[in-house]
């Protein structure tokens, strides 16, 4: 989870040097571990022995873990047979990784297939709309997210926004995009605003992509400047001392143009920056992160 992934295999080894033999639960942390470091052909690897060394007979979960890899290192048609192959039947949660990988690797057709018989199966399982319709922006095809939001509305489903939590001094602080609630907010989107100057200076090119709105360049760009994260990190630069960590919590997955404004955030204000999202931690230091893929 903390993007240690030859750690992770070098304690695997390790453990059966000693004779120690793995069980269904080591295997779930050896492929996460694979997949989060792009290790694809180890984790493979890892797989097969699991069922012809150990005989151990794979689960959902180990067969979500191999999907998550391929998916990962951009293998989204050979995680589509993949699944096609497995001898039990897909779960939501395996689709719907595969339906992630479609929307950021360019196989929209696909993943608007998949996620229209996922809404057939869970009528009322508002990620399978949201899923949907973040494939239809990315497609441009306003009208039809339009009318995924409509049907989310007359079914009272509403998306989970993204907020940041930090805490500071013993309080807990809390941020959403766009966030005007804070004493400080007009000081922390000056710096939000300068840390935007200095990233451009430094060579950040704004993923406007991320943006799922049909509005224009400029309004994209300033909409990404208001994400949470992004003011969440601002108020720890206005509140600690040069040169402190910064640790942040994000509850929903962070953002492709998060992550990538971290990385030179942590490089021009010299800071190692911790951000805990729904899936795992990301260290940011010197411009890096210890996830060595994102998607």
């Amino acid at each position: 989870m903390h993007g240690r992934g030859m750690e992770a295999m070098s304690l695997f080894e390790e453990m059966i040097g000693t004779g120690v033999a793995p069980d269904d639960v080591a295997f779930i942390g050896l492929f996460s571990a694979c997949s989060h470091s792009g290790l694809v052909e180890k984790g493979k690897s890892y797989f097969s022995s699991m069922v012809e060394k150990f005989h151990i007979v794979p689960k959902i979960e180990h067969y979500g873990c191999m999907v998550d890899m391929l998916c990962r290192a951009g293998l989204v048609k050979e995680a589509l047979e993949f699944i096609q192959k497995m001898p039990i039947e897909p779960n939501p949660i395996v689709l719907r990784t595969l339906i992630s990988a479609c929307r950021a690797h360019g196989e929209l057709k696909l993943g608007e297939s998949i996620t229209k018989q996922l809404i057939t199966n869970e009528p009322m399982q508002e990620s399978n709309y949201v899923l949907l319709s973040n494939i239809y922006a990315k497609m441009t095809h306003w009208e039809k997210k339009a009318k995924i939001r409509e049907v989310m509305d007359k079914r009272g489903m509403k998306k989970i926004p993204g907020s940041t939590m930090i805490e500071l001094d013993h309080e807990i602080y809390e941020f959403v995009a766009g966030d005007k609630s804070h004493k400080q907010y007009k000081q922390i989107y000056e710096m939000v605003d300068e840390m935007g100057r200095e990233m451009k200076r430094a060579g950040y090119v704004p993923t406007t992509s991320e943006v799922l709105l049909d509005i224009d360049e400029e309004d994209k760009e300033d909409a990404l400047n208001r994400h949470s994260e992004k003011l969440a990190i601002a108020f720890a630069l206005l509140n600690t001392p040069p040169g402190t960590p910064i640790r942040i919590v994000k509850n929903l997955r962070v953002c492709n143009d998060c992550h990538s404004a971290t990385k030179f955030i942590s490089k021009i204000y010299n800071r190692e920056i911790v951000v805990r999202d729904r899936n795992r931690f990301h260290h940011f230091k010197d411009g890096m992160c210890s996830c060595r893929d994102f998607w």
